[in-house]
């Protein structure tokens, strides 16, 4: 049985399915070229980079660049971007960009972090922090902490109000988001308002009913997530700590108000929901949107679709819903 034809039984959204049916498959492991994942991945995306950076063009937002100190003494870019004819003082938004903890860096803002900042409102921080496999786990999550911590540090030179701040990401970013929570509710750190997990991967067991199902390798699959975790975190790696794995955090109490976005035909799709279900049983507000039909990052290979634009404005109005109660 081809892997076309392992998925055939699967619903695929009407809108999605000629694209789908154009999609070459890929390897079985992507991450056996590091930088041939990270060159492909800048050319699905230079059409939406396209797109959003005719905002900045029209004056829509600033943009400005910082670096900061890391935790190891390393420096780390981060890019600020800010909505213009707006008030002195907007919530802010972290903005981790996904990408498998390997790949996800533009030579811009993430196209999402412009539409965050378009939408919301809000102050977003832009963090480009290190990636594996030159920068294993936890490189890339303590990278983030530090921005937030600087975030938090500087609000009032950056114009956020330090009440509400927020964290947000797709996939990895979803990963890195969640773990930025736990970390900053264990470690006294700064308040977090509230967490836009998107796609988030969360579970390093890898071992979900959707994990299993999810083989076709036109798109992110199963098989292929056990080798993100393997970069991240090496092969000889055993049972990842929470801060890597959120999924593996025995409590949950405490932790923002959540938002949790997942797809039907996504390996990610059920620890997804379950993370939402343990928040929600640890009285944590939780708000969940799941899209039946399409694959994991749907949204980079059908940008102009009607599914697209509704599931974008959908976490991007909870996200400035939430930071303009």
């Amino acid at each position: 049985m081809t892997t076309s034809a392992a998925i055939s039984t699967d619903y695929v959204h009407p809108e999605l399915a000629s694209v789908l049916a154009t999609m070459p498959e890929r390897p079985a492991n992507p991450y056996a070229d590091v930088q041939g994942l990270r060159d492909s991945f800048k050319a699905l995306m230079a059409p939406l980079a396209a797109i959003t950076a005719e905002a900045v063009q029209r004056a829509e937002l600033t943009i400005t660049e910082a670096t900061l100190t890391g935790p190891d003494g390393n420096l780390i870019d981060v890019q600020i971007l800010r909505p213009t004819g707006v008030g002195a003082v907007l919530p802010g938004v972290l903005y981790i960009h996904g990408g498998g903890f390997v790949y996800g860096e533009l030579d811009g803002p993430s196209p999402m972090a412009i539409n965050a900042c378009l939408t919301t409102g809000a102050v977003i921080v832009n963090v480009h922090y290190r990636l594996a496999p030159e920068h294993r786990y936890p490189a890339g999550v303590e990278d983030c902490y530090a921005a937030l911590q600087w975030m938090a540090a500087n609000a009032e030179e950056l114009g956020i109000d330090p009440a509400r701040i927020a964290v947000a990401g797709a996939s990895a970013g979803g990963a890195l988001s969640a773990a930025l929570c736990l970390m900053a509710r264990d470690r006294g750190g700064p308040a977090v308002a509230f967490q836009c997990l998107l796609i988030p991967l969360l579970d390093d067991r890898a071992d979900s009913a959707s994990h299993r199902r999810v083989t076709d390798r036109r798109f992110t699959n199963g098989p292929g997530i056990r080798h993100t975790w393997d970069t991240y975190l090496g092969p000889d790696r055993g049972d990842a700590p929470a801060y890597a794995a959120p999924a593996r955090a025995d409590d949950l109490a405490g932790l923002p108000p959540a938002y949790i976005l997942t797809c039907g035909l996504d390996p990610l799709r059920d620890e997804g929901l379950d993370y939402a279900r343990r928040l929600a049983e640890a009285n944590v507000p939780v708000e969940t949107r799941d899209v039946p039909g399409a694959w994991h990052l749907f949204e980079a290979f059908a940008p102009e679709s009607t599914l697209a634009r509704t599931t974008s404005a959908h976490w991007l109005r909870a996200l400035r819903d939430a930071l303009n109660p």
